[in-house]
């Protein structure tokens, strides 16, 4: 799913109703997610109904549901295209933003 166009908001009401989806494929109450992710009902509920949630929550629920691992994929630096790109990827990060 193309994201780039999509606010903030859009974004969590999406990834609330994938969640959703997940639990209920799985044939889970509310109840029976909320045990097996130590996130409280009332939590997984409001974050069902408005995508509001922490993010250790979030991933409380990526973890019941077995899709944690996902997560990891999200965040990876970019692929290299060119030559120059490769040769910048060797030097060291630095600790702190310059701009």
């Amino acid at each position: 799913m193309d994201f780039e166009l999509k606010t903030t908001g859009e974004i969590a009401q999406v990834l609330a109703k994938q969640v959703k989806e997940l639990r209920l494929l799985n044939k889970w109450k509310r109840s029976t997610m909320a045990e097996r992710s130590g996130v409280s009902e009332s939590s997984l509920r409001r974050f069902e109904q408005s995508a509001r949630i922490s993010l250790e929550n979030f991933l409380k629920l990526l973890s019941a549901l077995g899709r944690l691992d996902e997560m990891g994929d999200l965040l990876h630096p970019p692929s290299a295209k060119s030559i120059d790109d490769l040769e910048a990827q060797k030097h060291k990060l630095p600790k702190r933003g310059s701009i």
